[in-house]
């Protein structure tokens, strides 16, 4: 396994139900801004720049597997431990493991694609070979 960055996020009251457990919706929200963190962290532009560059308009979404191990509720701190564990020529896996300490409350993964826009649909993408210098800074 590669580079593992941690992103940390406050738990906050709005984040959870009647029962003051975390909203099950907000650890997705969580992994996908830990996501962008992780290539952040990595030195990866932000998408908007990327976009200027290279066309690239981020990583899309395929698809997601999420495991709910403990609950968590507002006041505390929780950490999204990132990693890209599968690369493939234009599909990669990260993984995500949500911490509280060293308490396991969440672990997910993720596989996403790098997208550019449809010449002339802009409102469409396409997936493109992940480029070889953000796997090298990923790795």
């Amino acid at each position: 396994m590669g580079k593992t960055v941690v992103y940390e996020v406050k738990v906050m009251f709005g984040d959870c139900d009647p029962a003051g457990i975390v909203f099950f919706p907000n650890f997705s929200k969580w992994m996908d801004a830990s996501s962008l963190n992780f290539f952040m962290q990595c030195g990866v532009p932000p998408w908007r720049e990327l976009e200027r560059i290279n066309g690239i308009i981020g990583t899309p979404l395929l698809e997601i597997n999420t495991r709910f191990k403990s609950p968590a509720t507002y006041g505390e701190t929780l950490q999204v431990h990132t990693s890209v564990i599968e690369w493939g020529s234009k599909v990669l896996t990260q993984k995500h493991v949500i911490m509280r300490g060293d308490t396991l409350i969440c672990e997910g993964t993720e596989k996403r694609a790098f997208c550019v826009r449809l010449t002339g649909e802009s409102y469409r993408i396409k997936v493109v070979p992940i480029p070889q210098d953000i796997r090298e800074r990923c790795s």
